[in-house]
């Protein structure tokens, strides 16, 4: 009895992963950039009930609680994500926008405080960087060669530049745009849930945040989980990003 038990377990270990896969009808690629981070827990939970791992994008953003997500006061947060098999990127230290090229060849940045800055090759390389130097201080872990601008938003020497400094932008497919920054007044929480499941394909990167400030109706509370299972459902496998060979 117990040689048959030992032979059906091997039997199940190697059949319950191909069948696994044969059940995979495509990859996504979830990406969550920091935002207002008072869903980040609401989410973290969430992620480990479905097993999905994400690529998350980090700035140093004023937070819900009053500090900043890059703060000493959050580091127990991404180390649990670290831990859990994550991957992280950098999405600018102080979440600024890039607003046009300089004929001198520097490209314009400006802060969400509204304070302007010029960057060089060596300026940008600052900015980006300094997220990862303050990650692997918290966590241990280094970043992907990934960055994301914030909205998305870059200009051709702002990829130059970042290029320049080892790192790949990443932006999101059309469907993979969630909305969870959108006004909840026009894109109700049900209407962007039944988009996003409607039009989601293999290959897409999503987009969304650890939680939005202007948004009156949360989106993470009430669409990640059915978001999650309905994408499942229809078979696609999550992925993270990894950093170009």
């Amino acid at each position: 009895m117990r040689r048959a038990s030992r032979l059906l377990a091997l039997w199940l270990a190697l059949w319950l992963p191909a069948a696994h896969a044969q059940q995979c009808k495509g990859t996504l690629y979830l990406t969550i950039d920091t935002g207002w981070m008072n869903h980040a827990e609401h989410i973290a939970r969430t992620l480990n009930k479905h097993a999905v791992k994400a690529t998350f994008f980090l700035a140093n953003e004023r937070t819900y609680r009053g500090d900043y997500s890059l703060d000493a006061s959050w580091a127990d947060f991404w180390k649990a994500r670290a831990a859990e098999g994550h991957t992280f990127g950098t999405h600018t230290w102080h979440h600024g926008y890039f607003r046009g090229d300089r004929k001198d060849g520097r490209t314009l940045y400006v802060h969400m405080s509204g304070q302007r800055e010029e960057f060089d090759q060596k300026a940008m390389c600052a900015e980006l960087n300094r997220v990862g130097d303050v990650f692997t201080q918290m966590t241990g872990k280094k970043l992907e060669h990934l960055w994301r601008a914030p909205g998305g938003i870059t200009t051709p020497l702002a990829v130059q530049f970042a290029k320049g400094c080892g790192y790949s932008h990443v932006k999101w497919a059309k469907a993979g745009f969630l909305g969870d920054e959108l006004p909840s007044e026009t894109y109700p929480n049900p209407l962007l849930l039944k988009n996003a499941l409607r039009d989601i394909r293999d290959g897409d990167i999503l987009v969304m945040h650890l939680g939005i400030r202007s948004r009156k109706d949360g989106w993470a509370p009430a669409v990640f989980d059915p978001l999650l299972t309905g994408l499942k459902a229809r078979g696609f496998c999550f992925a993270t990003l990894k950093s170009p060979a």
